[in-house]
C-alpha cells in the first residue's frame, strides 16, 4: 500500500513539475524580431505573364518576361521583356528589351538595353521598326518617348534623331534634334 501511495505522488509531482517548468521556459523565450531591408523583394516569378485591361476587358499591354520581381517600392522588374500593346486605333505594337521596370502607380513601362518597337504606322500599309537603348511607354496618356538616339526604319527609310516623342492617340510622331533620313526610291 505504502507502494501505491508513493507511486501516485510521484507521478502527481511529475506532472506538476512538468507544468510549472514548461510554464517558465514559455516566459523566458523573448520573441524573434525579423528586421526589413529596402530590397526585400515582394514576388519573384520566371517565364511570367502580366497583363493590363481596359474597360472593355481587352489587354491594354502585355509582358512577357523571363524574369519579373516585385521590389519593395511596389514597381517590377522584368528581364528579356517582350510587351505588346494597342493604341487607341486598335492597332497592335510589339516592343522587346534586354529590361524594364513597370511604376504600379504610374502605369508607365521603361524599356532599356537593345529595344525594338515594331508596328504599322498610320496611314502606312508597310511595318516600321524603332529601335534605341531606352524608351517610356505611358499607357494611360498613350505616349512612347525617349530622350535617347533613336532610328525609325519602314519600308526603305530611316530616320535618326536625339529623342522622339510618339503622341498614339493624336497619330504624331516628333523626332526632337538632330534629325537625320535616308530615303530609298521605290
Amino acid at each position: 500500500m505504502i507502494f501505491r501511495i508513493f507511486a501516485t505522488t510521484l507521478f502527481i509531482v511529475i506532472i506538476v513539475g512538468s507544468i510549472w517548468l514548461g510554464g517558465q521556459q514559455r516566459e523566458a523565450a523573448a520573441p524573434a524580431t525579423v528586421a526589413s531591408t529596402s530590397t526585400d523583394l515582394g514576388y519573384s516569378a520566371r517565364r511570367a505573364v502580366l497583363i493590363e485591361t481596359g474597360p472593355d476587358g481587352l489587354p491594354l499591354y502585355t509582358v512577357n518576361a523571363e524574369v519579373i520581381r516585385e521590389r519593395s517600392t511596389n514597381d517590377v522588374e522584368f528581364e528579356q521583356v517582350q510587351m505588346s500593346f494597342r493604341d487607341q486605333g486598335g492597332q497592335i505594337w510589339k516592343a522587346r528589351a534586354d529590361r524594364g521596370e513597370l511604376g504600379q502607380q504610374t502605369g508607365k513601362v521603361e524599356l532599356t538595353g537593345d529595344v525594338h518597337v515594331d508596328g504599322l504606322l498610320p496611314g502606312s500599309p508597310e511595318a516600321a521598326d524603332l529601335s534605341t537603348q531606352k524608351l517610356f511607354v505611358d499607357r494611360r496618356a498613350d505616349l512612347i518617348s525617349t530622350d535617347e538616339s533613336v532610328t525609325l526604319n519602314w519600308g526603305g527609310r530611316q530616320l535618326t534623331s536625339h529623342g522622339m516623342i510618339a503622341a498614339l492617340t493624336q497619330r504624331r510622331l516628333l523626332l526632337e534634334s538632330g534629325v537625320h533620313g535616308i530615303f530609298s526610291p521605290p
